[in-house]
């Protein structure tokens, strides 16, 4: 791997972290959501600091380039957290549904009354 790459991997996960680190810091993301993003910032540092985990990985699932290993790790990481962001999204559409409608049915039932 590079020193450019790691250089460059390790600028953006550091600024990510400390990024989402102020966001909590200012009450603005709950530490629930934001737990993912400190969590991916740290692999992605310990990766650029030590690329022998990254090369050994790829050599492991058969993959040439440990870049190319990265590059797949932080897409597969990616969709699953819009998996469970999609299925949360989802979730929550439905109780606000429920919700709406009962707040309906209240609202019909105090009229009548």
């Amino acid at each position: 791997m590079s020193i450019s790459l790691r250089i460059i991997l390790f600028i953006v996960s550091f600024v990510v972290a400390i990024y989402v680190l102020r966001r909590i810091r200012k009450a603005k993301l709950k530490i629930e959501y934001s737990l993912f993003w400190i969590v991916f910032s740290f692999l992605l540092l310990v990766l650029s600091i030590f690329p022998q985990i990254a090369i050994a990985l790829a050599d492991l699932c058969g993959i040439q380039s440990p870049v190319n290993f990265i590059f797949l790790f932080m897409i597969f990481i990616l969709l699953l957290h819009n998996f469970y962001i999609t299925f949360r999204v989802s979730h929550l559409e439905n109780m606000i549904q429920s919700l709406t409608q009962e707040i309906a049915v209240r609202d019909v039932m105090n009229k009548e009354q």
